[in-house]
């Protein structure tokens, strides 16, 4: 079966997908700005530099006298006060066909060839500039391996996180007696963590944009956390039964809890299904992902259905372990999970800007409704009534089913079109097409005169709804 990839996402954040901002924040950029530093000397007196403290390494002393890398004094300083190689490579100044710490070890021999009487070994139990991290470069990108093992991905946005007085420290000595445009400490360690996981792993791709897995290493306790980023998933749905709930409704004995309640039969939920499940489950599964979160365009109530082309959604799928599968199996799965309650036509891969589009869309929506009332007169007389109401202008005040979670006030919506009226004894069925945000039920029943006009305001009767469906929803 041929597999579907998602498709290229927009270039544009979006401003909800914070979780991506590490680099922004200054976690994780490996870019190398090559730019001169100014000397601190040049700001402020030598005494700020040395303080009298001693700024005892494991080699020497730090002599605030010797001059800048690249110079050889400069390099045989950094030797003397116990620099490690890679951090000699990174603050050298110093060309090499070689990388970190062979190209390190490289400066060092030439040191060692310069100045016979350098010692030529210095203790380097511990780099005054990294303190050690870059030894740490295997074990961190053994723990990422470990942390991303089953999991599908092709590209990853780096970060550390390290300790502010490591960072001023290093900055310190590196502005005085680093070459013009050295490497600082972050951006060289993640570099050269991006090498060491490109030698496990050369597809990987590392991206300051949209990447697959977020990785933010503590330099201090080398804990790794991996984020993994949702995939989306666009459709229509269709609703074919009633008493079904679009998303999960926590039980009202327990309010959901995880172990749920005799009330719920230890499910934690009112109602065992829902649109949200019958399509999200087996999609999860497929995908080995945690959850899912189910983003519609509006809701239904409960006792109602939705036909026709369906109503749009998107299926925010959580730290999924795969990343590619056919579509057109996703839907057939669904489809057999769902059979004879929700139906999907076709899925297609989306952005998180997509939730916005659907969440923000106000697109009309056609209804047919069915409704009783007794003594009715003629029938052309209530279908005249009834037709009447076509165009008309609405008030609605917060109707008292929703009271208890919708602001009070009152509402003015547009009954677009009124059609397919038909009297049958004592019962009306008809078809409306209204704008988004129209209480149809009310619009029937008048709900105690919240709405007017209404239907029952002009039949002059009495209304009891039976039943609503959904017909439309213009979206397209």
């Amino acid at each position: 079966m041929a597999v579907d990839e998602p498709k290229a996402v927009e270039p544009e954040l979006d401003e909800e997908d914070e979780w991506q901002l590490y680099a922004s924040a200054g976690y994780a950029s490996t870019g190398f700005i090559l730019e001169e530093t100014e000397t601190v000397e040049d700001k402020q007196p030598d005494d700020v530099w040395f303080d009298g403290d001693g700024d005892d390494f494991e080699g020497n002393t730090v002599n605030w006298d010797a001059p800048p890398c690249p110079a050889p004094l400069g390099i045989a300083h950094l030797i003397k006060i116990g620099v490690c190689d890679f951090c000699l490579h990174r603050i050298g100044g110093r060309r090499s066909d070689e990388r970190g710490a062979e190209a390190g070890a490289v400066l060092r021999r030439e040191a060692y060839v310069r100045d016979e009487e350098l010692p030529s070994k210095v203790p380097q139990d511990f780099c005054p500039l990294c303190e050690n991290l870059f030894d740490d470069i295997n074990n961190i990108v053994e723990r990422v391996s470990e942390s991303l093992s089953g999991t599908d991905y092709s590209t990853i946005q780096f970060g550390i996180h390290l300790p502010k007085d490591l960072i001023q420290e290093e900055d310190r000595i590196r502005s005085r007696y680093g070459a013009p445009g050295s490497y600082p400490l972050k951006s060289a360690l993640v570099e050269a963590i991006h090498h060491r996981i490109r030698d496990v792993n050369d597809r990987v791709d590392f991206v300051k944009e949209r990447p697959d897995i977020m990785v933010l290493v503590d330099g201090l306790t080398l804990r790794v956390d991996v984020d993994v980023r949702p995939l989306f998933l666009y459709g229509r749905y269709r609703k074919l039964v009633r008493d079904l709930p679009q998303t999960r409704w926590p039980c009202r004995a327990c309010r959901g809890r995880a172990e749920g309640c005799e009330s719920c039969g230890e499910t934690g939920l009112q109602y065992p299904d829902s649109v949200q499940d019958l399509i999200g489950e087996p999609i999860r599964e497929v995908l080995d992902a945690d959850d899912t979160s189910f983003h519609g365009m509006g809701r239904e109530d409960i006792d109602v259905r939705c036909l026709g082309s369906g109503r749009p959604f998107v299926l925010e799928i959580k730290r999924p372990s795969k990343r590619n599968h056919s579509l057109d199996d996703l839907v057939v799965r669904v489809n057999e999970n769902a059979s004879g309650k929700v139906e999907l036509d076709s899925l297609s891969w989306c952005d998180r800007s997509k939730v916005h589009k659907v969440k923000q869309s106000r697109s009309e929506k056609t209804y047919t409704i069915r409704f009783r009332a007794d003594d009715l007169a003629d029938e052309e007389t209530v279908i005249s009534a009834i037709s009447s109401l076509s165009g008309v202008v609405i008030d609605q005040e917060t109707p008292k089913r929703v009271s208890h979670r919708r602001a009070a006030k009152i509402r003015r919506r547009r009954v677009v079109s009124v059609s397919s009226i038909l009297v049958e004894g004592d019962e009306v069925q008809f078809s409306a097409r209204c704008e988004a945000g129209t209480y149809v039920k009310e619009l029937v029943h008048s709900d105690e005169g919240r709405t007017v006009p209404s239907v029952q305001s002009a039949i002059d009767r009495e209304c009891e709804v039976l039943w609503l469906d959904v017909e439309e929803i213009h979206a397209d």
